[in-house]
């Protein structure tokens, strides 16, 4: 039997959401021109509403200035989706990888990372699902996780993000997803006690490695990565490679 493909972990912990946008578009430059191998971040946001490629700024429910002073940023990025809340107690991933080497179809990439998040509640006790024509993954008329994705030369970034143990008040602030009437939901509400990420993480990258047919290998990012300081060094296209992929 053919050994598992590998696939890098990077576990960044707590995170600007721009400093992970970043980190991500040179990753995905660099995976497109096969100078590393697939990667997949895991991270928490400081609170944050991002706006993607197909929402409307509409769904903002406050005006923009009022953001500031709740201590939330605001980006409009290139993922698809509408618009959507991230703040601590929830994880997001953004998996790295070549679809070229995962079927070539977006539809089933994205149903594959529906699957994982399904899989992963279902280890706690959770039922959830889909909701037809709707991305993402519901308990009942409640979204639990959202996705948003963006693919370019077949190498994707952005990804999703699963509730879990955070406020989920923000979300208030915004049309979720677009969708009018739609409501949050999280791990610790569905459970009714505290949840760890930790303890989640643990399990959905069991579920990753399953859906996707790879092994996660834990890998530390190179520091020139972590700076603020030195994006500009990272976007100039100054060789820099993630080890431990392949």
């Amino acid at each position: 039997m053919a050994a598992k493909k590998t696939c890098s972990l990077i576990d960044l912990g707590l995170v600007p959401y721009d400093e992970s946008l970043m980190l991500q578009r040179r990753l995905a430059t660099l995976r497109a021109e096969d100078r590393l191998g697939d990667v997949l971040l895991l991270v928490e946001h400081p609170p944050v509403i991002t706006l993607g490629r197909a929402g409307q700024k509409a769904h903002l429910r406050v005006p923009e200035p009022a953001l500031a002073a709740l201590g939330i940023e605001f980006f409009e990025v290139e993922r698809g989706g509408d618009m959507t809340y991230h703040g601590p107690g929830q994880l997001v991933g953004y998996p790295i990888l070549n679809l070229a080497e995962h079927g070539r179809d977006l539809h089933r990439y994205l149903r594959q990372l529906e699957e994982v998040l399904i899989m992963t509640l279902s280890g706690f006790g959770i039922t959830a699902g889909r909701s037809l024509g709707r991305t993402g993954v519901w308990v009942g008329e409640e979204k639990i996780a959202s996705l948003g994705i963006h693919v370019s030369r077949w190498v994707t970034r952005h990804g999703f993000a699963l509730n879990i143990n955070m406020d989920l008040a923000p979300f208030e602030l915004i049309v979720p997803c677009g969708i009018q009437g739609a409501k949050a939901t999280s791990m610790t509400q569905e459970l009714a006690r505290p949840i760890s990420v930790r303890k989640v993480m643990a399990a959905l990258i069991e579920r990753f490695e399953v859906e996707f047919g790879v092994s996660l290998l834990p890998t530390s990012l190179p520091e020139r990565f972590r700076s603020r300081s030195r994006v500009g060094m990272i976007e100039s296209g100054k060789p820099a490679i993630v080890r431990g992929a392949s």
